[in-house]
């Protein structure tokens, strides 16, 4: 298939730029994958969608406070460092604006407490950094880190925690499961209580999730490793869920992503953690998910391309046309689809 194949026009306006005060206040588009039925609701209204045994897949990774503003070690140039991979403890592969001027060796100075040196430089263009500082590592990034949000969203984020999912637990993230956010703890209480089950799993979002696809042929495209871990107590709880008749809904594409990965061609998952690649497009058979939560993706992204694959890219495009035609908003503030 051709990258243009998943090309829509947006208008710009519809990009959501600040999150709603009421989290699971968001639209939500309800697409049935056989029937081909396209409805509108309210994000909350998603317990309706849900049945007593289905079991919801959350992605509980928290967002570091990864983008560092600093500058080389005795001029003044800003320099943007964007945190994407944890190596070793005070090891990260790092992606660099401006790049051309971080070259082996390189010294940037972040305030006074945090300093980092270019050891490595990958094929990609990746930095390898090498931090020094003082007191923990995460609490130093807390002062002087901010939300990586995405370039799209130009509006300064009032409240970091809105970036986060209200379960985030688990820190190492350069970007927020985006579908997680429409949930607040009063739904998840009320999911709970009609007898839906809930697994979490951890995936840290890396540069995938910022790497545009540039090839035309989209069979072409490699993706970034990404780490993920499902605990032995999860993967019981989705594998009990499955075997009773109830449907594994995965809340956004990381979760997907991680359930296609470590499941075996059987529907079931074992407890596990290693790095995945996994790139899904149409043609792909899945073979645990059974429903996803998901957000509005990009024209031409990797995203879109793995919800036409568990849809159809025909409806899955339909329902788009409708979303732009209804002004839903888009992106990662923005509103949220059920496809089931």
């Amino acid at each position: 298939m051709r990258k243009e194949d998943f090309y829509y026009d947006l208008p710009k306006e519809l990009i959501a730029q600040v999150p709603l005060k009421d989290r699971a206040s968001s639209r939500l588009m309800v697409v049935d994958r056989n029937t081909e039925e396209i409805r509108n609701t309210i994000f909350r209204n998603i317990i309706n969608e849900l049945n007593p045994g289905d079991c919801l897949v959350l992605n509980d990774t928290k967002v570091l406070p990864a983008r560092l503003f600093g500058h080389r070690k005795n001029k003044e140039e800003k320099i943007e460092v964007l945190l994407l991979k944890r190596i070793s403890d005070d090891l990260w592969e790092c992606l660099v604006r401006p790049g051309k001027k971080m070259k082996l060796g390189t010294e940037i100075e972040f305030g006074e407490v945090l300093c980092g040196k270019v050891i490595d430089i990958s094929d990609d263009g990746l930095r390898i950094i090498q931090f020094s500082y003082e007191g923990i590592f995460e609490e130093v990034l807390d002062e002087l880190g901010e939300m990586p949000l995405p370039p799209y969203i130009t509006e300064k984020l009032e409240e970091k925690d809105r970036y986060q999912t209200v379960y985030s637990k688990n820190i190492g993230s350069a970007a927020a499961p985006t579908a997680g956010l429409h949930f607040d703890n009063l739904l998840l209480k009320e999911i709970e209580e009609k007898g839906i089950k809930t697994a979490f799993l951890t995936l840290h979002v890396g540069l995938g999730t910022f790497r545009p696809v540039k090839v035309e042929n989209i069979e072409e495209h490699k993706m970034h490793a990404e780490y993920y871990e499902l605990s032995e107590k999860y993967a019981n709880v989705i594998n009990t869920s499955r075997s009773k008749g109830g449907r594994i809904v995965a809340v956004g594409t990381t979760s997907m992503r991680t359930l296609e990965t470590i499941s075996d061609e059987n529907g079931l998952v074992k407890a596990k953690s290693g790095w995945t690649d996994i790139f899904i497009y149409p043609g792909y058979k899945f073979k645990i998910v059974d429903g996803l939560i998901t957000n509005f993706h990009l024209p031409e992204s990797t995203l879109l391309m793995l919800i036409s694959a568990f849809a159809n890219r025909d409806l899955i495009m339909k329902a788009y046309s409708i979303a732009i035609k209804e002004k839903y908003r888009f992106f990662s503030f923005g509103d949220a689809m059920f496809i089931k």
